[in-house]
């Protein structure tokens, strides 16, 4: 009988061409339904790979944003996740005066540096040197200098601008001074303009004193300073 199956089981079977009037179930497959089956199949298959990437973008909407973390955020003082020192974080600063008259024969001038380390986030040690220099067009050039340990507490511990109060005292020597003690309250700010680099404005009420014993009697002879320099974190 063409196209019928002569031996084995029905499972074993292959597709048959035309319907057999006996022997197996009115199931066997047919040409025809093989056909429909296997368009079906594929029909299937491309409507799965249409909607997946319907899907995972639905599943991506649906995934709430998250929220910039707290250091990220912009403050008053700026942008928090930069500008930040840690414990340990060093410091480095100068700055720099001078003048002179035309003839370039009547001059005076300085520098001055400082190196610190934070003992945490917001408070920082300190080394300060300054020398200055005096070329008056009589008499010899005259040299002083000053040495002092500073300590400054910074108001916030990151951000563009980073306001701090402090205090120092040291040693002020020279040519024209007589050598002494002396102590300062002082109060300023730094503006970074890189995330390492910064503005340093400091303004200070200094006073000078012989002895330990007359450090308060001398407080109302002190006087104002203020200075301006750059300084690295590093």
């Amino acid at each position: 009988m063409p196209g019928a199956w002569l031996g084995g089981n029905c499972a074993e079977r292959p597709l048959r061409l035309a319907a057999s009037p006996g022997g197996c179930a009115a199931s066997d497959l047919t040409l025809d339904n093989y056909t429909n089956m296997k368009t079906t199949t594929s029909l299937k298959s491309l409507a799965a790979l249409t909607l997946l990437p319907i899907a995972a973008l639905a599943q991506t909407s649906a995934t709430p944003t998250a929220e910039p973390a707290a250091t990220d955020r912009p403050g008053f003082w700026g942008t928090t996740a930069a500008y930040t020192t840690i414990p340990g974080t060093r410091e480095f600063t100068i700055g720099a005066s001078g003048a002179t008259n035309k003839d370039l024969d009547d001059s005076f001038g300085g520098v001055a540096f400082s190196f610190g380390q934070y003992i945490n986030e917001t408070l920082m040690v300190g080394l300060r040197q300054s020398l200055n220099y005096n070329n008056p067009d009589v008499g010899g050039t005259e040299y002083n200098g000053s040495t002092k340990i500073a300590i400054d507490q910074h108001l916030t511990a990151h951000g563009i601008v980073r306001p701090f109060i402090g205090a120092n005292f040291g040693r002020i020597y020279g040519d024209s001074v007589r050598d002494t003690w002396a102590a300062g309250l002082e109060a300023g700010a730094k503006f970074y303009v890189q995330e390492r680099t910064f503005i340093v404005a400091t303004v200070e009420y200094g006073w000078l004193f012989q002895h330990s014993d007359s450090i308060d009697n001398t407080f109302d002879d002190g006087q104002l300073n203020w200075s301006i320099g750059v300084g690295f974190n590093f």
